[in-house]
């Protein structure tokens, strides 16, 4: 046999359900509690009217007179009719001091002793309620005592409901609670059926468990990523930090328990108060905290259209400058490959040309020669710039070059020595944008673009030098995203100002239209960065 399969309950089921039995149970409670109440009140309303109609019929004076024999005994049965028609009870009786009727609803009985043996009680004077079985069935009626001017005793009268025109009384009054209980179940009902489908819209539609796999799957997705996420409530408080935000925080040591203290207060670089304001996003933008630098985006958090808080993700400057250095580096060695394949497909043309003229004596000299330039380049490099980084990095230049028609030259005074790995990292970021933004600028077949990197006693300074188009407005080229080459451009020497800035530099820039740019970096050297 297979497994039997588990059914679990809608949450709009279960709470439709819950509903139900709420209400059915107070409607439950409520019903034993009135109903009980209504029974006791609706006897007592009938007592208190067979008690009214026999005094009523008690203080007559055609009854007195009737019973003193100063009146003929036959006005007492119309009377008592009237009166019993007009107080709605079912009978009411007047009989002598020996028990004999004087009034029936069954003219037939009248002149028969009184039925029920209760009526000892009201001969001797006394005035009472009674329940016993008469003429008409077990009722419950009222006697009392009549009294004729002089005070004697001369009958009594009995006002009588029967048990079971209470009991159609009662039975009334609670349809009336029954009427109301059903409409309260109908409430309920509709009440239960609405909250299920507007939690169930607010909950998008989602199940209990499901919302718990989704929240399970976010934050997984949330503290596996490598990117620091950081959100803020309408209030400014912390209501989300991964552990990638954490361990990037703690780096500058600027901050506590960041949860229990406003954003604002604890990183107001980030500036989430202000896109929670303003609705605004951030991107790109960089923050320096302590010393720290993150590139950041931001943007509120929408919520039907209202903004409910806002969310910052970031990352250390470092990691995506050595991702993109990666890259950079990976791009400038296939441009290398590519070009020096290139020229020894040329190359190899020439010797195959050679050969097929048969021009044998010529091949050893182009040969020899092809290797003198290629050791006189590499040579010259590597006598020159002690970082093997930096001189591999200017000979895949220098193979770029030759593949687009143009050339770059390291000046003959140029001189590195060997530094560490950070300032390795910020001079290739510096010489590669530099060096791109002339060659840029300089037409194929133009003059070739030059490099001095040159090592003082306490400084480092490198200078990049074109003869192409110049620049009409040389002061705005450091600012981000101005470029004249086309959108999504502009953030070469961006990066260049910003690495000179870290190395504590500084940079000037030389330039006119038609003629070319020299663009000088002054940097200053620690005795760590310096050879002996």
């Amino acid at each position: 046999m297979g497994g039997r399969t588990k059914y679990k309950l809608t949450l709009r089921a279960l709470i439709v359900l819950l509903v139900v039995l709420v209400v059915i149970s107070s409607l439950g409670v409520t019903n034993m509690l009135i109903a009980s109440e209504v029974t006791k009140s609706t006897r007592e309303t009938l007592e208190e009217k067979a008690a009214m109609t026999s005094r009523l019929v008690a203080e007559s004076e055609v009854v007195r007179n009737s019973l003193s024999g100063e009146r003929p005994e036959t006005d007492i049965q119309p009377f008592a009719e009237k009166v019993r028609r007009q107080s709605k009870t079912d009978y009411i009786t007047v009989f002598d001091m020996n028990g004999i009727r004087k009034s029936h609803p069954a003219p037939a009985l009248i002149g028969k002793p009184f039925q029920g043996g209760d009526e000892g009680g009201v001969l001797a004077g006394k005035e009472y309620m009674s329940t016993a079985e008469g003429s008409l069935g077990r009722s419950i009626r009222y006697f009392t005592p009549i009294y004729n001017e002089e005070g004697r005793q001369v009958g009594a009268v009995a006002a009588g409901i029967t048990l079971e025109k209470v009991e159609t009384a009662v039975t009334e009054s609670r349809h009336i609670i029954y009427a109301g209980l059903a409409a309260g179940l109908f409430i309920g009902l509709s009440g239960a059926f609405y909250l299920g489908r507007r939690v169930r819209e607010v909950m998008f539609g989602l199940e209990p468990h499901e919302i718990a796999r989704l929240l399970e799957e976010r934050n997984v997705m949330i503290e596996s990523a490598h990117e620091g996420t950081i959100a803020i409530d309408r209030k400014g408080k912390v209501t989300l930090m991964n552990k990638a935000a954490r361990r990037l925080l703690e780096q500058t040591r600027a901050f506590g328990s960041l949860p229990d203290k406003e954003a604002d207060s604890i990183i107001s670089s980030f500036g989430l108060m202000a896109v929670l304001e303003t609705g605004e996003a951030i991107m790109d933008k960089e923050v320096d905290i302590n010393g720290s630098v993150f590139y950041m985006n931001a943007s509120p958090l929408l919520v039907e259209g209202k903004r409910i808080g806002a969310i910052a993700r970031f990352r250390d400057q470092t990691e995506l400058k050595k991702l993109a250095e990666r890259l950079s580096g990976t791009e400038m060695y296939a441009e290398a490959l590519r070009a020096q394949t290139h020229e020894f497909m040329n190359r190899l043309h020439v010797i195959l040309g050679m050969a097929q003229m048969k021009n044998y004596a010529a091949l050893p000299a182009y040969i020899e020669q092809i290797n003198i330039h290629y050791q006189d380049s590499v040579g010259y490099l590597a006598r020159r710039m002690k970082d093997p980084v930096i001189a591999g990095f200017l000979l895949a230049k220098m193979s770029y070059s030759i593949e687009k028609g143009k050339e770059l030259r390291l000046s003959e005074d140029s001189y590195l020595p060997a530094v560490d790995s950070r300032l390795t990292h910020e001079l290739i970021t510096i010489l590669g944008n530099l060096i791109d933004n002339a060659l840029e600028a300089t037409p194929v077949s133009g003059r070739p673009v030059t490099v001095l990197i040159e090592s003082e006693e306490d400084h480092l300074i490198i200078e990049v030098k074109d003869h192409g188009k110049g620049m009409a407005d040389p002061d705005r080229i450091f600012e981000k995203g101005v470029s004249d080459k086309g959108s999504h451009r502009g953030f070469g020497m961006h990066l260049v100002r910003k690495s000179v800035e870290r190395l504590n530099g500084e940079i000037q820039v030389s330039s006119q239209e038609g003629k070319g740019t020299i663009i000088e970096v002054i940097i200053p050297l620690e005795k760590k960065e310096r050879t002996k």
